[in-house]
């Protein structure tokens, strides 16, 4: 039978979770000569620091004078950039505060969430500080671009983004996304959407996007050691899925995989013999015969978020990894020594 559901006692469990949690988010203001900007944070412990988590977009540009962080009891400090990245859209900030405002909200799976979650989003939008928000986990596995260009111009990819329909707007930047557990299993990066405020700021739509927090706990020891963290890189591109119309105009015997349409000269891939179409189609744009990626390391792969997904959080740079591939009919093992994102 279902079971009954009790409004009060979800109450409760929201109330609880603010109160425990919030003293660990902050708000994060820029203030310059060419402007100011508004984000949020949240505290961490790392390698026995504790550390302001937040976007690298929120501070990008920002020197350490400029960096004011507030927290929640009212008390604020200038932060300090200890590293960044740019892939992720992460930073990690150090803070001279008394030890009793450095309250750390620990740090869940994402490896374990599953779609229809409840999540909270806390944070500071339009400078509201300490506002909580409440949705669902609306997917998983979602892609963005990195805030780091590639050698010829376009973006790399950020893989492993939850998708949210919790309310996050301008200034919910490199705030927490939290399960009902009470930990944090996402920073808020972005939304997308096609309304506009008269002033001309983005407004919510239900479409929230948060750099899950096992990618933070992946990269968090590199920049609080060495300020930056170095990802793994094949040097290829791909559609991001294969159409039916696409898979037939390039001859594919599955619509599933990631289809190589480009691998970068002198890069990991193209050093293997991984092969990039070339052959036109009826399709602009789009040339067949290059080969299609399956599997990496006996792991499937059906479209290129999950190729990058398995990429970032299972392989380290140097280390050689197996693309099954389909090409002419034949399926083919290909060994790539992966190098660092340059």
């Amino acid at each position: 039978m279902p079971v009954a559901f009790d409004p009060r006692a979800e109450e409760s469990l929201y109330i609880q979770i603010y109160e425990q949690t919030n003293p660990g988010v902050v708000s994060i203001r820029i203030l310059s000569l060419e402007g100011g900007s508004l984000g949020s944070g949240f505290v961490v412990e790392s390698e026995g620091q504790r550390v302001v988590v937040t976007n690298q977009h929120v501070i990008e540009g920002a020197t350490d004078g400029e960096i004011e962080i507030a927290f929640a009891s009212g008390f604020k400090a200038r932060g300090r950039v200890l590293g960044r990245d740019p892939d992720s859209d992460l930073a990690v900030l150090a803070v001279e505060a008394p030890p009793e405002e450095l309250h750390p909200i620990p740090m869940g799976d994402s490896g374990a969430l599953r779609v229809g979650q409840r999540v909270i989003a806390i944070g500071n939008p339009f400078g509201l500080s300490g506002t909580l928000t409440i949705g669902v986990v609306s997917a998983l596995g979602r892609t963005l671009a990195s805030e780091r260009e590639t050698p010829d111009g376009s973006r790399f990819t950020a893989p492993d983004v939850i998708q949210t329909d919790a309310a996050i707007n301008p200034g919910n930047s490199g705030g927490p996304l939290i399960n009902l557990d009470g930990e944090v299993i996402g920073v808020n990066r972005a939304i997308r959407t096609e309304t506009v405020t008269v002033s001309g700021e983005v407004v919510n739509s239900g479409v929230g996007f948060a750099v899950a927090i096992n990618t933070v706990k992946q990269v968090l020891p590199s920049l609080v050691a060495t300020g930056s963290y170095d990802y793994p890189y094949l040097g290829l591109s791909s559609l991001d899925e294969l159409s039916l119309l696409e898979a037939e105009a390039l001859g594919l015997p599955q619509p599933t995989g990631v289809y190589v349409t480009l691998v970068v000269p002198g890069g990991p891939a193209e050093r293997a013999g991984v092969r990039a179409g070339n052959n036109p189609t009826s399709i602009p744009e789009l040339n067949a015969g290059g080969d299609l990626i399956v599997e990496i390391d006996g792991q499937p792969v059906r479209y290129f978020g999950e190729l990058i997904s398995h990429l970032v959080s299972q392989v380290r740079v140097g280390q050689t990894v197996i693309l099954t591939v389909l090409r002419d009919g034949e399926r083919l093992e290909i060994p790539v020594v992966v190098t660092a994102r340059p």
